[in-house]
């Protein structure tokens, strides 16, 4: 994992990115070389750009069609779905931009030639990739002590593909008489030192997996001479922070989000913020008045009732707002006036209903609320205070995610199914708090270009 702004990006991604750009780049030139149209390869100035812009115009898309994801990595129908739907929409995309700047977009034999081979050469890439992946020769090798509670998480999260670019060697117990990992993955310490033991394996970090850490439950002394050694050594959060983008809750309390890096607010982050959720808001309501005029009145025609719908939240420190909607349910959805988690396939949805919830046109019209300062366009998703009230007494640490504005989209939207239960909500906090921690421009950045992702695969859709 390389750290960016205080967010882990995995290397493999990165470099997979870097290595696909670079084979666009030249698969574009050799095809405008090849099958070009002459007149126009003697300006150079202006041909010149069009390898980077056919390189970038397909990288975006795959992203947008989550092939920097390890979701790809499922299967080889997958892969192939992915590639052809993201190629489908650049060969579209291009062949637009050929009629109109024919010296900065491929057009005519140049353009099948660069989608083919390029589509061809994105599906070997990431065959070679997921060879690579199996393969321990380049993985960190990492040592965990303790095999509890605590441990198993580890374990759960490395048999289900989650640990890219790891391999846990092993589980070093510490006087623990029962274990919650797989016995063959126990590793015996045979009275060596912890030093010892981590150079034998050829470890080159530990992570503490360890519930009590005093009265002697820590070997200090030996965990001091690793790092003095130049072994990395992490607590559980930290690891999880790294890998999963998460705070797991039953591993964190309040001195340590007190002490850690994050946590932090200032003025000229506050106002770097708002500066771009007023550009970006801005943008997204030019380009998106036409859908939510056909919106407005597709919800009009099917059935009675508000275009809009108004709903009490709570925003940041704990203030509350009202926020706009498209409704995508009857006007009756909740007869009893208590307030209902949504459900999968609810049938108190219209039809035009469904199809804005799927595509999240629905959402649009919050950006109003940007507009008002309510909102950012990334943060937490704010709720209502029935729910903010029940789910406070049950989950700790919930109120923490009121510490930033509420957002349209945000890290837990992106990367956690829709939340309609308080273990959901449990599940969805853990995203929050890593966004709480670490928010900056550059992960607003990241959680836009996966809302697109998530809007083109409707992932997440109730």
């Amino acid at each position: 994992m390389i750290r960016f702004f205080r967010h882990y990006i995995p290397v493999s991604m990165l470099l997979l990115t870097f290595v696909e750009l670079l084979v666009f780049y030249y698969i574009s030139g050799f095809a405008a070389e090849r099958y070009g149209t002459p007149h126009l390869l003697g300006d150079l100035p202006d041909v010149a750009y069009k390898p980077w812009l056919f390189a970038a115009m397909l990288t975006l898309l795959n992203s947008t069609f989550g092939l920097y994801d390890w979701e790809w990595t499922k299967g080889l129908l997958s892969l192939l779905t992915r590639v052809c739907g993201s190629f489908l929409v650049a060969t579209g995309l291009l062949a637009l931009g050929g009629q109109f700047l024919p010296l900065l977009f491929p057009a005519g034999g140049e353009l099948i030639a660069g989608i083919l081979v390029a589509g061809l050469s994105s599906v070997l890439i990431r065959l070679l990739f997921m060879e690579w992946d199996k393969t321990d020769y380049f993985k960190k090798r990492i040592l965990v002590l303790g095999t509890g509670s605590r441990a198993s998480k580890i374990e759960e999260m490395a048999s289900t593909g989650k640990a890219q670019g790891l391999s846990i060697v092993g589980y070093l117990p510490l006087g623990a008489s029962h274990h919650y990992v797989p016995l063959e993955r126990v590793i015996d310490p045979e009275q060596a030192s912890l030093f010892e033991t981590a150079s034998r394996l050829g470890v080159g970090e530990i992570v503490v997996a360890i519930r009590e850490r005093r009265g002697g439950g820590l070997p200090m002394t030996e965990l001091l001479e690793c790092k003095l050694r130049g072994l990395h050594i992490l607590d559980l959060p930290t690891f999880f922070e790294r890998q999963t983008g998460i705070l797991p809750l039953e591993a964190i309390n309040a001195s340590w989000m007190i002490f850690s890096e994050g946590f932090t607010q200032g003025s000229g982050r506050d106002i770097v913020k708002r500066g771009f959720d007023l550009l970006v808001s801005g943008s997204f309501l030019l380009f998106a008045l036409p859908i939510m005029l056909l919106a407005g009145a597709m919800i009009r025609m099917e059935s009675r009732g508000p275009v809009f719908y108004t709903q009490e939240r709570i925003g940041q420190f704990g203030h509350p707002f009202t926020i706009f909607k498209f409704r995508s349910m009857f006007t009756d959805a909740e007869k009893d006036g208590l307030p209902v988690w949504a459900r999968q396939k609810d049938d108190r949805t219209t039809r035009v209903g469904r199809f804005i919830r799927r595509t999240r046109i629905d959402e649009l019209p919050q950006i109003l609320n940007v507009f008002l300062g309510h909102m950012s366009f990334v943060g937490p998703r704010p709720e209502r205070p029935y729910f903010v009230n029940e789910l406070a007494a049950q989950i700790p640490y919930y109120h923490a995610r009121h510490s930033v504005k509420p957002g349209i989209t945000g890290w837990a939207q992106v990367k956690f199914p829709y939340g309609a239960s308080v273990e959901d909500a449990m599940n969805k906090l853990q995203y929050d708090l890593y966004y709480v921690k670490n928010h900056s421009l550059f992960l607003d950045l990241m959680v836009l270009l996966q809302t697109t992702q998530v809007v083109v695969l409707g992932k997440g859709v109730r």
